[in-house]
């Protein structure tokens, strides 16, 4: 059982070093990003409980190389985070609507595993101007949580609903707003036309 999920996962590694190939031809795809906005209540509350957590600040410069090593430490920390944490509710894990948290103790719901990929990717190196918890809302109007990695091939979406590490255009959220990439305690409106990503670095 452990050898065949074992070769899934390598099997699944490949693939989304075959979708890196893809990304590269493409060219790169950013978010049309907008002014200072509100800072989700559950960030908030997480600032105050760590503030490290929320101070980074960035100059503004280039996104992160996205080289072919950082895409497979992307790709294998998305699939090891979505397979090591189970799916738990706030008012389940913490009795309350919304609590933002490292899911340390093995469950989370969606911003939980985003927070997880964050801390994951930034032990890796990557920088925290790179890695923006990113509000969206579901094709059924359910909001949802996701971590975008900003890099030199464009924006992409590690999510818990989804096994894939996808390009923000090839996902089916509309997306509302995100950290900015200057200051991890700042969050910026995004606005989501997909027609009007350009090749260029916001």
């Amino acid at each position: 059982m452990k050898k065949t999920r074992g070769k899934l996962l390598l099997m699944a590694m490949a693939m989304q070093l075959f979708a890196w190939g893809s990304a590269y031809a493409a060219g790169p795809a950013y978010m049309h990003t907008g002014g200072r906005t509100t800072q989700p209540v559950g960030h908030y509350e997480f600032c105050q409980r760590i503030p490290g957590e929320c101070n980074e600040k960035t100059a503004k410069g280039a996104p992160v190389d996205l080289s072919r090593k950082l895409w497979a430490t992307i790709v294998s920390i998305n699939n090891s985070v979505n397979t090591r944490i189970k799916p738990r509710t706030d008012m389940e894990n913490y009795g309350a609507e919304e609590y933002w948290a490292y899911p340390d103790n093995g469950y989370g719901d969606c911003e939980d595993y985003a927070l997880e990929k964050r801390r994951e990717l930034m032990d890796a190196g990557v920088p925290a101007g790179d890695l923006l918890m990113t509000v969206a809302r579901q094709p059924n109007g359910d909001g949802h949580a996701v971590l975008t990695v900003r890099t030199s091939l464009g924006e992409f979406i590690l999510d818990n609903l989804e096994t894939k590490v996808l390009s923000w255009t090839d996902t089916d959220y509309t997306y509302l707003k995100r950290q900015s990439t200057e200051n991890s305690g700042v969050w910026v409106t995004i606005n989501d036309g997909r027609s009007d990503a350009v090749a260029s670095v916001r």
